[in-house]
């Protein structure tokens, strides 16, 4: 039987959409049940679908300030992957209602009166944490609108100014990019933890959310190359270079990772380690061996290999592995600030993921199929499909 000319996008958008109501339906009967954990749930299931948007967009920037036929096969998945910031910013407002049931410093008193806190007192207040998810937002959108918007019009027309523009803006963008990102991570993440700080927190996140977004365009890549126009462009050389990329941000993970661990315990101060020491002990520490293992060792073996990243099947198969990897580590980054004593894998710490997911998934197939699968008019693409082995 002939392959179809295109994927069905409909069939899994709708299929999406199912999975995500019914799973977003049993976490509500949840959330009846027992709010503390909605919100707890919730908030880890979003600051991990966060990743994807804002990863593929410093992807995509990326690959405007440096070429390379890499981008090819996985442009379109990237933007649209970018262009579901709608869709996260109406699912930020959860975290809105439930900030006094997450946060320490949301309620009165919450910070105590250490005057090591006093900056962090005026930082953590409820208006300003609001304002500055605006600020946030606001420069997502407008990097994604004008990201998004020059790849338009450059299909439609053909004139290199676009791809100019492009580079010219993706250099500021990802400053940007790391600046927001880095904020955001404070804000959300490590403010559950008022009294703990890190300066190398919010570049994990960010690399955790680039190895996501990496991984999932694979994976969209090798669905895509199974199709026409994507299967006469694209070639093992392209999945060889994105898998190289794929290895450089588990590297990066692991080297950022160790560095945290290693300045904080060196210093030995009981206010820096304390994050580390509910880490360490009884299951999470097991989950931290695990994340050493199958976040770094094995995929670093894994990727080194040549002929793996030439064999598209097999890198599509470790991507997967990685996004589902990137959501464990998410757990064992969040979660400790609420079940101190070891991991209990709460039902809604499933349900509220898959929801969150399956509507986040739903929205990108959509976003993907109204767009051609492969950039037409960009001069960096051209004779790839002649040149490609």
């Amino acid at each position: 039987m002939a392959e179809p000319r295109s994927p069905n996008f409909d069939r899994a958008i709708r299929a999406c959409a199912t999975v995500g109501f019914l799973a977003l339906l049993v976490s509500f009967m949840s959330f009846l049940r027992n709010p503390e954990q909605f919100y707890r749930s919730y908030l880890l299931a979003y600051v991990f679908w966060i990743g994807f948007p804002v990863g593929s967009m410093a992807i995509l920037m990326l690959h405007y300030l440096t070429g390379g036929d890499w981008g090819l096969p996985i442009r379109r998945p990237l933007e649209a992957a970018s262009r579901t910031f709608p869709l996260m910013l109406i699912l930020f407002l959860p975290v809105i209602f439930g900030l006094k049931r997450l946060y320490p410093w949301a309620l009165p008193g919450g910070l105590g009166d250490d005057p090591i806190m006093k900056f962090k007192r005026a930082y953590l207040s409820l208006n300003f944490f609001m304002t500055r998810a605006v600020i946030y937002f606001l420069i997502w959108f407008t990097l994604s609108y004008f990201l998004n918007k020059w790849s338009a019009e450059q299909d439609e027309t053909g004139d290199p100014v676009y791809a100019k523009r492009l580079e010219a803006m993706s250099g500021p963008g990802l400053i940007l990019y790391g600046l927001t990102v880095t904020y955001a991570t404070i804000d959300w993440a490590m403010s559950l933890q008022p009294h703990w700080f890190s300066t190398i927190f919010g570049m994990i996140f960010m690399v955790v959310g680039v190895l996501g977004a990496m991984a999932l365009a694979i994976l969209v890549a090798r669905i895509l190359s199974n199709y026409e126009p994507m299967a006469s462009v694209v070639t093992p050389a392209q999945f060889n270079d994105l898998g190289n990329l794929l290895l450089t941000f588990v590297m990066l993970w692991a080297y950022l990772s160790f560095s945290q661990f290693l300045i904080i315990w060196s210093g030995n101060l009981p206010k820096e380690i304390s994050w580390y020491v509910i880490r360490a002990n009884g299951g999470w520490a097991k989950l931290a061996v695990f994340l050493i293992v199958f976040h770094f060792a094995i995929p670093f073996l894994l990727l080194l290999q040549r002929g793996l990243k030439r064999r598209m099947q097999a890198l599509a198969i470790v991507a997967g592995a990685m996004i589902f990897i990137s959501f464990v580590d998410m757990f064992w980054l969040v979660v400790p600030a609420f079940e101190q004593y070891g991991p209990r894998v709460h039902p809604l710490d499933l349900t509220l993921p898959i929801a969150i997911g399956e509507f986040w998934i739903a929205t990108f197939i959509w976003q993907l199929k109204r767009r051609p699968v492969v950039p037409l008019h960009d001069p960096r693409f051209e004779g790839v499909a002649e040149h490609g082995d």
